[in-house]
């Protein structure tokens, strides 16, 4: 099953559209769509899957996602048990880049908002002091149609300058999801993200492609420059991260949460990929 189409389109009277999501726990599908989205969470964590990238979110994030790009937020465990009172909001905007006309971006004072929409390709992140911008989408709503969208591409302008951002997905996951046309390695990735705390054989995965397995090893390295191994440890791994990121967990049980099978191995693979141990990364990473 490869990531599922959602229709993001705008409808005939607005160039792009603004939703505020609000509910229990946001929506547990693993999805992509034509249009961009800018993403700000107002309440709620968990972790965030966009591209090959899985780190943990929090209240404040600013994010924004290119067109295609396979993502997902998925809440921690508590906010989908049976008594929660828990809720997720979050705020999306979702549009072309072609929203203010196909000419707009080719504009020289447009050049850096071009830039930044196509670096979104990979997902990026934003960091600093976010408050300013988060406040003025937080309004956006109460603005005329017109008022609101000067203050959208002031908005993306804003973001554009923001030197304080991190891309998220890697370069690599992105060339070979375009290589496949989303028919192949993209019902790979779909199946990883949901099932790599399990043992993922090798066979499950040439199967869902439909390839034996010595091919769909070698189409997977060829396209990714990494062997399946390789790239489903990274997965692993930057999941353990952020459970020891969040520090709710033993080591023994984030061991096993990110899909290994004993202590002694994830300590071993961990320290490899991070250059510490398990334990000296979550010291890292205390907030007082």
């Amino acid at each position: 099953m490869k990531p599922l189409l959602i229709d993001r389109s705008s409808s005939p009277n607005k160039s792009f559209t603004v939703r505020n999501h609000r509910f229990p726990n946001f929506l547990k599908v693993w999805h992509h769509h034509a249009e961009l989205e800018l993403v700000v969470i107002l309440k709620s964590t968990g972790t965030r899957f966009i591209g090959d990238n899985i780190e943990q979110f929090c209240e404040g994030e600013v994010v924004l996602i290119g067109k295609n790009l396979p993502h997902m937020w998925l809440n921690d465990k508590e906010y989908f048990e049976t008594n929660s009172t828990l809720e997720a909001e979050a705020i999306a905007i979702h549009f072309n880049e072609d929203f203010a006309g196909k000419d707009f971006l080719k504009m020289p004072e447009m050049v850096s908002i071009a830039k930044l929409l196509e670096r979104s390709s990979q997902g990026i992140k934003f960091s600093g002091d976010l408050n300013w911008f988060i406040y003025q989408i937080k309004n956006i709503h109460e603005l005329t149609p017109f008022d609101k969208t000067m203050k959208f591409i002031k908005l993306l302008n804003y973001l554009a300058k923001n030197n304080d951002h991190t891309l998220l997905s890697s370069s690599g996951f992105i060339n070979s999801f375009k290589k496949t046309g989303r028919n192949n390695l993209d019902k790979v990735y779909e199946y990883i993200v949901k099932n790599f705390k399990d043992d993922i054989k090798r066979s499950d995965l040439a199967e869902i492609s439909n390839m034996d397995p010595s091919a769909f090893s070698r189409f997977f390295k060829r396209v990714h420059r990494k062997t399946f191994t390789e790239y489903l440890l990274e997965v692993r791994i930057g999941y353990a991260c952020k459970l020891l990121i969040e520090n709710k967990n033993s080591i023994s049980e984030i061991c096993y949460e990110s899909g290994f099978n004993n202590l002694s191995n994830f300590n071993r693979q961990f320290k490899k990929a991070m250059s510490c141990s398990p334990s000296d990364y979550s010291k890292l990473h205390i907030t007082y």
